[in-house]
C-alpha cells in the first residue's frame, strides 16, 4: 500500500501547532479582558482602629477604592451606600477588599472614622478607612489615581472630589473594563447601579 506522506506531515504540522498553541489560549482565556490603567504608588496611613496600612496589606487581594470625607453633604453619602453593596456582595471573602481614603484627615481621625464606620455598617475587615498628611492624601489621589480632589472652600464641605471609584488588582495595578468600542472606561461610576454593576462583575474576572 502506498502511503500518503503528504497527509502524515499536515497531520504531524497539526499536531504540533496544537501543542504549541493550547497552553496560549488556555493562559488567554484564564485572563480577564481587563486593560490596566497603572499602578499604584506607594502608601502608609493609619485606618479607624488606629492601624497603619499600606500597600503590603492588599497584597494578594482585588481591592477598591475611594476618596471622600465623613461629613459631605452631598456625593458621599451615595458612595457609602454603593460601596456597602460591594462589601456585602465579598462579605465573606477574604481576598476582596476596599481602601477608602479621607480627603478631610483633620477632623476624619481615626476615632471619627470608627465612628463612621459603625453608623453606616461597614463591618468587612478588610475595608480600610484611611487618614493621614492631607498632601499625601491629596497627592495618592490626584498623581497616583488621578482622581481628583481639591479644597474648595466656597462651596458646601469645603472639597470637591470624585465620584468614581477604582479597581485594582492583587498586584497593584488599577484595571478597568472596555467600553462598546473597545477603549478603557478606566473608573467605575461609584453614583450609579451600573457602575457598581460593572464593578462586581470585573472583581469577580479578576478572583
Amino acid at each position: 500500500m502506498k502511503k500518503n506522506y503528504s497527509y502524515i506531515g499536515i497531520s504531524f504540522i497539526i499536531l504540533v501547532f496544537g501543542i504549541w498553541a493550547v497552553p496560549k489560549i488556555i493562559d488567554k482565556l484564564s485572563k480577564p479582558d481587563l486593560e490596566t490603567i497603572g499602578t499604584v504608588p506607594q502608601f502608609s496611613f493609619t485606618d479607624q482602629n488606629g492601624k497603619t496600612i499600606s500597600n503590603k496589606d492588599y497584597e494578594g487581594k482585588v481591592y477598591v477604592v475611594e476618596f471622600f470625607f465623613t461629613t459631605c453633604p452631598s456625593i458621599c453619602p451615595i458612595m457609602t451606600e454603593n460601596m456597602l453593596k460591594i462589601q456585602n456582595e465579598f462579605l465573606g471573602n477574604p481576598k476582596v477588599a476596599i481602601a477608602s481614603f479621607t480627603i478631610d484627615p483633620e477632623h476624619d481621625t481615626p476615632a471619627v472614622l470608627k465612628e463612621y464606620a459603625k453608623t453606616m455598617g461597614i463591618t468587612k475587615p478588610q475595608w480600610h478607612l484611611l487618614t493621614g498628611p492631607k498632601e499625601e492624601v491629596f497627592k495618592l489621589a490626584n498623581e497616583g489615581f488621578n482622581l481628583y480632589v481639591g479644597d474648595a472652600p466656597e462651596v458646601e464641605g469645603g472639597f470637591e472630589h470624585s465620584g468614581f471609584f477604582a479597581l485594582v488588582d492583587q498586584e497593584g495595578n488599577i484595571r478597568s473594563r472596555k467600553d462598546e468600542h473597545g477603549n478603557p472606561v478606566i473608573y467605575y461610576d461609584g453614583l450609579e447601579d451600573k457602575g457598581i454593576q460593572m464593578l462586581k462583575e470585573d472583581i469577580k474576572k479578576l478572583l
